[in-house]
């Protein structure tokens, strides 16, 4: 059985698993393109201000909660690998019931934590009215939002990556009809936007349950001893915990690159923004092969097949490589196309070109980090990924204070590339003890 779950573990496998993420993540700029363009139309700034800072906010305070998605997808492979069909019922329901219970705590905290969010990124004072318009209507979807991370990290592990495609591609094609419709038709503005998003997170939390309906069969999900099972719950919450602290040390670094680059005059700081664009395309590409890593890893794990776990491994991290290697010839070549296309300022444009090398070190240094966090979220070694994430900002707090005030923008960017460098080797030295802990039950 062990051999044949090796040989199960080929390259259309893992492209099955990939390709619909790809696809999928493409939809997320549409939708924030259509967000601002609908509002766009209204002629005036101060809507497209609202909307844009509004998003921004709640998709931070979203963001808190992306451990439930990776930390459900690591723990529910295992327990696929390892044939427990009741323990990844519960999981899915332990995660429903967080995404629950977080969403009304946003909803009940919404006053004091919208006056800390702009207290932090002050707006002028029309902005911050309609923003607050806004963010007060999408809050209401906050539930609705986050147990969609759950049900993506569940749909993650099972390989339902076209299922979970489904899902992104009815709720974004969902939002942009009623952004059309509610903005454009009845004039709702940016109070428009924000209930169209509302409807479509709602929708489409009923249809992921529809799609995980397997899950709600043979009465394991309503087994309350399984479901709120002590050790279980415990181990759950430090996997949980434990990611959360690493996805907030992550967001301390991308945070204090853009105060830091806020510092320099106003040409480098939107030759930065443009140039994140390019990050932002790196991780893109490569999260359908980190995803495959999760699902695959963790099953391995779960099964503790430690050859599977290896094939695994070498299968999704070629891939990976395959990716990083096509990005980074794709900006060597169309870089300064790509720069255009988002900006028409000339001195934008030649401030850009100038650090675009680092764009193209970015994914050749930097691909490793990304395709290990998926392996680790696979074997939900989250201990690891905290503490490594830990040592890899101190060593990017060490290059900034080295690099920035000897070369300024360039030591800024060359601080960032080696953060990743650094989360690279971290976790690359604990991947052995990954690997051995395939045997322990054996």
């Amino acid at each position: 059985m062990a051999d044949t779950a090796v040989r199960s573990l080929t390259h259309k496998r893992v492209l099955s698993i990939a390709f619909p993420v790809v696809i999928s993540n493409a939809t997320v700029p549409i939708l924030g393109a259509v967000d601002t363009g609908v509002v766009g139309q209204m002629g005036e700034a101060v809507p497209i201000g609202a909307v844009g800072i509004g998003a921004i906010i709640l998709s931070a305070v979203y963001w808190i909660f992306g451990f439930l998605r990776m930390g459900t997808a690591g723990l529910t492979a295992q327990s696929i690998g390892a044939g427990e069909r009741a323990e990844t019922c519960a999981l899915l329901m332990r995660a429903l019931i967080i995404g629950a219970a977080g969403g009304l705590a946003l909803i009940l905290l919404q006053i004091p934590l919208f006056w800390g969010a702009f207290r932090m990124a002050p707006a002028s004072p029309e902005v911050e009215a309609l923003a607050s318009d806004y963010m007060q209507i999408r809050i209401f979807s906050a539930p609705a939002a986050i147990a969609i991370y759950g049900i993506t990290g569940w749909l993650v592990a099972h390989e339902r990556t076209k299922t979970m495609l489904v899902l992104q591609l009815w709720m974004n094609g969902l939002n942009i009809l009623l952004d059309v419709l509610f903005v454009l038709q009845f004039g709702w503005g940016v109070e428009g936007v924000a209930t169209a998003t509302v409807i479509a997170e709602w929708s489409a939390l009923g249809l992921g349950l529809w799609l995980t309906r397997d899950a709600f069969q043979g009465g394991h999900w309503k087994n309350r001893a399984s479901v709120f099972d002590p050790a279980r719950l415990r181990n759950m919450a430090g996997v949980n915990r434990d990611i959360m602290i690493r996805s907030v040390l992550l967001q301390v670094a991308f945070v204090s690159f853009l105060f830091l680059g806020s510092s320099f005059d106003d040409v480098t700081l939107a030759a930065n923004q443009v140039l994140l664009q390019f990050l932002y395309i790196t991780a893109y590409a490569l999260d359908g092969f980190a995803f495959a890593a999760e699902a695959l890893v963790g099953q391995s794990l779960g099964a503790r097949n430690r050859a599977a776990l290896r094939r695994g491994v070498i299968l999704t991290s070629q891939w990976g490589a395959a990716i990083t290697l096509c990005v980074t010839l794709g900006f060597a070549i169309g870089g300064p196309t790509l720069i255009r296309i988002m900006t028409t300022a000339t001195d934008v444009q030649q401030a850009a070109d100038s650090y675009l090398f680092w764009m193209v070190l970015a994914p050749l240094l930097g691909g490793a980090s990304w395709m290990l966090d998926g392996i680790f979220i696979g074997a939900t070694r989250s201990r690891d990924m905290r503490n490594m994430m830990a040592v890899s900002i101190c060593i990017y707090g060490l290059c900034l204070a080295i690099l920035m005030p000897a070369f300024g923008n360039h030591g800024l960017w060359a601080s960032l590339i080696l953060f990743f460098v650094a989360r690279g080797i971290t976790l690359g030295l604990r991947y052995p003890a990954l690997e051995r802990a395939a045997d322990e039950a054996n």
